[in-house]
């Protein structure tokens, strides 16, 4: 909407979920994951000039260290490992500026974009997970978020790129700590990171993006230990078919940690949405992931604590989504999940497969409802 010389935009996404995971492991958690964004933009000179926040009341809605969902890693919570949870979002996901402009004297539409803020988002990594069309109806977060798409949330980010229609050449400098426990604060640090990515659109319906980063003193130990410095890379290939009110979205990706001095570990995934007629969606992921010991919360007396073990999940399900009520859209739904553990492992998560549900509402802006 106009407001004056600015243009308005917003958007959210909302789910209020029951959620079980069984195994020795598991648990169950009723919690809602949320967020919401404010855009606004206006011209200023030959270029355009924007302002963007995006909050989570998580720190609210999500309770203790996070979610259940099995094989989860990342972060610390009570000085421990958070491990087969999701940590809930910061209260300030961004708190950003961007200015974009025609390159002087170029050609072919050659433009350049700054972006920058207390809380951003670095050039790494293909769209992060709550913001990919498929898998915005996916209740769970994937395994793999620390191998791709963890960057979403920094404290501190400045981004240069310059771009057509069809690429984009980007490359930022960082905070590369991750979030602590303490959930509704901005945590300020020395821009110590660097990332570069380049993005591709060879069709309209494809999105491909290759990167790579350095963060420094990425990850804190349980331990107390020094902080881990990464080598990350990725890459990822996206995929959107419209047709009327018909919406199919597809991503595959890969990811790759490197510990300064320690192991590398991989990661992939594929997932999928697929809605007809803006009221029936089915969706569904699959991963593999290499995650160490330490981040499985394995003890370090146990041998399967030194070196990286191949995990995977399978989850799926389905959204009703009810006709619009004042712009906006609801919708009710239920999945199914499965983790799968080699079997030096099993003792600790009881079965080497271990099943999960989940039941939720959503709701959202009925013109993003696809």
């Amino acid at each position: 909407q106009q407001a004056g010389d600015w243009m308005l935009m917003e958007h959210f996404n909302a789910f209020a979920q029951y959620l079980h995971e069984s195994g020795a492991r598991g648990g169950d958690s009723v919690s809602s994951t949320n967020w919401f964004m404010l855009m606004a933009d206006r011209r200023a000179g030959v270029g355009h000039f924007g302002v963007r926040t995006m909050l989570s009341a998580e720190p609210l809605t999500v309770r203790g260290c996070g979610y259940p969902d099995l094989l989860q890693s990342g972060e610390l919570c009570g000085g421990e490992t958070i491990h087969d949870q999701q940590h809930p979002h910061n209260l300030f996901m961004e708190l950003a500026a961007t200015y974009d402009a025609p390159l002087p004297h170029a050609s072919n539409g050659l433009r350049f974009q700054i972006y920058g803020g207390l809380a951003g988002e670095p050039a790494l990594g293909p769209v992060s997970f709550p913001h990919r069309l498929s898998a915005m109806d996916n209740p769970l977060a994937p395994i793999a978020h620390h191998w791709l798409d963890a960057t979403h949330v920094t404290f501190g980010v400045i981004t240069g790129g310059v771009y057509t229609k069809t690429w984009k050449a980007e490359t930022s400098v960082f905070n590369g700590r991750e979030p602590d426990e303490n959930r509704t604060n901005i945590e300020l640090g020395s821009l110590n990171s660097w990332s570069g990515r380049f993005s591709y659109m060879p069709a309209p319906s494809w999105a491909l993006q290759v990167s790579a980063g350095r963060l420094a003193e990425a990850e804190a130990r349980a331990d107390g230990g020094p902080r881990v410095d990464l080598t990350r890379f990725t890459a990822s290939a996206t995929y959107h078919y419209l047709e009327g009110e018909n919406v199919w979205a597809s991503t595959i990706g890969w990811g790759r940690n490197a510990e300064a001095g320690g192991l590398a570990t991989n990661a992939f995934f594929a997932e999928t949405n697929f809605t007809v007629a803006e009221r029936n969606t089915w969706y569904g992921r699959l991963e593999l992931v290499g995650k160490t010991g330490e981040e499985l919360a394995i003890p370090s007396s146990d041998p399967n604590a030194v070196d990286a073990n191949t995990v995977g999940k399978i989850n799926g399900g389905y959204t009703h989504f009810f006709s619009t009520w004042k712009g906006l859209k609801a919708g009710v739904g239920a999945g199914l999940s499965a983790g799968f553990v080699p079997q030096e492992l099993q003792a600790y998560y009881t079965q080497r497969v271990n099943l999960g549900i989940a039941m939720y509402a959503t709701l959202r802006p009925a013109r993003m409802a696809r």
